[in-house]
């Protein structure tokens, strides 16, 4: 009785400021209260999550000119969408998004709670200035996005909220509460007005094919227009890869009616799980089944992460994130800032995932490769498959399809020799080289976390495990006289940080070295591991012209070589004691732990590099350590050579395709998307590209007639979502 007393007395007492709810009549429009009205919220900042080393600071925020044309048509949209039109109810419906919403970490619930506490109450009433924050209805808000900020610039770490308010049902609980949202000002990436719910949705759902007919009449029913297209006969397509752009173009593909035949070199999850059980303990590699090749692609047994840097809150990625959930995803991963699903979550994913395609009518072979494409008169017509299981070899099979979807990953370097040999236009294309540095999860935990350290308990507590995002720029130098040329500029980063991970074996062929990091979804292992790579370009690759558009390739595979030679062979991996790295001298006591199960062996591994990268990699180290003092440790230890998504971050070059069409634009009827073809550099941008490349072929072969945009966002041409 206290406490409601004690609130009807706070909410009496604001009276006096705040004038109460007029007639609709007499409200003044919010149009009218746009001009003038000013925000209380600071400038946002610039920074990323965690601890982010960049080569200068910012005085000032500059813009490109194009830039800021973007954003004040931008800005005037958000306030052409918060006018009201003549007739309507105005800002009495929609939604209004509420970001940058802080709550302190020692009073929100924890990362685990994705619902709406009293704390984040307090941060939406102070953001729309409402007096009385336990009188706001939790039905009335969604929380869209939770993250944890823990950078030392802030006072105290804390968790930061997006959340949507429904107009409409808050004015219904609670009618007074029109004077608040009346005054608000839409201000870009802080308050931003929408007219209606973006109803992004999962794939499944939102396609709802069904057919119709008989004697091989398909009928496709569009579910937002109601019109049904017909067509007489089923086109055959072969997807080429089941890793997530694959698996992907596949679902659209069939959901719209194609006859799509799926095949994957690999084994199915189970299998697969089988054969990397195999390999870490017994050494026994398969060439066909591995961390690389198999049901789901590399990204299987690597980390899960569903991180992307082509727009997390667009309808794309999250009909993408959605159709994860609607296959067995935990729903919390619609909201994390940073989601991870991890190998565990990810295996019973694939297989519902495998079953639907099924249902669907989806043909999947696993153990076949496609050794070749059968090419007429400058068009794809058919496929060349091997049985890999047969033995004592593998048979060859003949199959005629209208069109091919190449969905292989990064690691097909035999597909790559093969397209060039169908003089298929693929060009060089950046990537980065480097190493796996590995420290003790508590240590990160220590450095970035500092007291609250203590609450992370290994994934279990209220606090997420430490991880660190590392961004450097190295090497520049000015040229010293007419005759010399400058040093280029390096970027050196951190990338696939797995924070209660470990370090993994992903060759695919025994004299060849590579490793990357994973993490199960609870992230509970004691050490955190990351790659820490250089960049490096066409310039690099010089010395292997002769390989043409694969002189990326080979440039890779020397250093694969390198490192299983210096690890003695056995896929004993070649380590060395970051403080050791950073003093060029062989690490001869006893290495500290490592979580890599097959064997570490001491070695210098400024052997492995050319100096531009080791010297690339020794100065970031120091300059890091500024940063985050005690990164560089004797407790860490460098591995060699990292090269799953390292030497092979994204594929060293890229397939030329047309912008609209995803069809190659050299060899009519292939159809290139995805991490393995250039386009992609992840889980997430992989699934979207496989997704938009199958809405592209499928209006090819007139399956589709309708607009993807209004549901699922504009194209990657539109977007230039290259920049994954």
């Amino acid at each position: 009785m206290a406490m409601a007393f004690a609130a009807a007395s706070a909410w009496s007492l604001s009276l006096t400021a705040f004038s109460l709810p007029l007639p609709q009549s007499l409200r003044p429009k919010p149009s009218q209260l746009l001009h003038g009205a000013t925000s209380s919220f600071p400038r946002p900042r610039r920074c990323g999550w965690g601890a982010v080393v960049r080569c200068a600071k910012r005085t000032g925020k500059q813009r490109y000119p194009s830039e800021k044309k973007r954003l004040n048509r931008r800005k005037q949209e958000l306030l052409r969408q918060a006018a009201p039109e003549e007739g309507s109810k105005g800002r009495e419906s929609g939604y209004w998004r509420l970001s940058k919403l802080a709550v302190p970490a020692r009073d929100d619930p924890g990362k685990d709670f994705t619902g709406i506490s009293l704390p984040l109450l307090q941060a939406i009433a102070k953001a729309i200035k409402f007096p009385v924050p336990s009188m706001l209805p939790d039905e009335a808000f969604t929380v869209i996005r939770k993250s944890f900020d823990a950078r030392k610039v802030l006072k105290e770490p804390q968790f930061t909220y997006i959340v949507d308010m429904d107009v409409k049902k808050i004015l219904n609980i609670e009618p007074r509460a029109w004077d608040f949202i009346a005054r608000l000002e839409p201000k870009l990436g802080v308050v931003e007005y929408m007219t209606e719910e973006k109803l992004a949705v999962d794939l499944v759902s939102m396609l709802n094919v069904s057919s119709k007919g008989s004697n091989n009449v398909l009928g496709i029913r569009d579910t937002h227009s109601g019109m049904i297209y017909r067509q007489q006969k089923k086109p055959r397509v072969a997807v080429i890869g089941s890793g997530p752009s694959g698996l992907f173009a596949s679902l659209v593909l069939g959901e719209l009616g194609a006859e799509v035949t799926l095949l994957e070199r690999g084994q199915p999850v189970e299998q697969r799980g089988r054969d990397i059980g195999a390999l870490a303990v017994r050494r026994i590699l398969q060439p066909e089944s591995n961390f690389c090749f198999g049901e789901g692609g590399a990204g299987t047994w690597s980390d899960g992460k569903l991180m992307t840097r082509i727009g997390k809150n667009t309808d794309g990625v999250q009909a993408v994130m959605k159709t994860f959930v609607h296959f067995g995803a935990p729903p919390n991963i619609l909201v994390d800032g940073k989601p991870h699903l991890g190998t565990d979550k990810l295996v019973p994913l694939l297989r519902k995932f495998r079953h639907h395609l099924r249902e669907l009518g989806v043909t999947i072979r696993f153990n076949a490769r496609v050794d070749d494409l059968i090419v007429e008169d400058g068009q794809v017509k058919g496929i060349v498959v091997s049985d890999v299981e047969l033995q004592p070899g593998p048979a060859s099979q003949k199959l005629a399809f209208d069109a091919v979807v190449m969905a292989v990953g990064h690691s097909a370097r035999d597909t790559y020799s093969m397209l060039w040999q169908h003089n298929v236009d693929m060009s060089p294309k950046s990537f980065a080289v480097g190493l796996r540095i590995e420290h003790p999860q508590e240590l990160i935990n220590s450095i970035q976390y500092s007291e609250l350290a203590a609450e992370v308990q290994r994934g279990r507590g209220r606090i997420p495990v430490a991880d660190y995002k590392i961004v450097k720029s190295v090497g520049e130098r000015d040229a010293e006289n007419e005759l010399d040329i400058a040093e280029p500029t390096r970027s050196c980063y951190s990338f696939c940080m797995c924070p209660g991970g470990q370090v993994v074996l992903t060759s695919t062929n025994p004299s060849e070295l590579c490793i990357n990091g994973m993490s199960f979804s609870r992230r509970a292992s004691k050490w955190a591991n990351s790659a820490l790579v250089v960049t490096v370009s066409s310039h690099d690759f010089k010395p292997f012209q002769s390989h043409g558009p694969l002189a990326g390739v080979e440039f890779q595979r020397q250093f694969e070589r390198r490192a299983a030679m210096m690890g003695g062979g056995n896929f004993v991996v070649p380590a060395q004691c970051v403080t050791d790295f950073i003093s060029n001298r062989l690490s001869v006591t006893t290495l500290p732990p490592s979580s890599y199960r097959l064997g570490v062996r001491p070695s210098n591994l400024h052997e492995l590099f050319p100096p531009y990268i080791t010297e690339a990699l020794q100065e970031s180290l120091i300059m890091i350590d500024r940063e985050m003092p005690g990164f560089v440790s004797s407790k860490a230890l460098l591995h060699g050579v990292e090269v799953c998504f390292q030497t092979r971050t994204s594929s060293p070059l890229q397939i030329s395709r047309h912008g609209e069409t995803y069809e190659s634009t050299s060899l009519r009827g292939l159809y290139p998307t995805g991490e393995g073809a250039g386009y992609a550099g992840g889980i997430l941008s992989a699934a979207v590209d496989g997704m938009y490349c199958g809405f592209a072929l499928a209006k090819q072969l007139s399956l589709f007639h309708g607009d993807i945009e209004p549901f699922l966002g504009k194209t990657q041409k539109q977007t230039g979502f290259i920049k994954y």
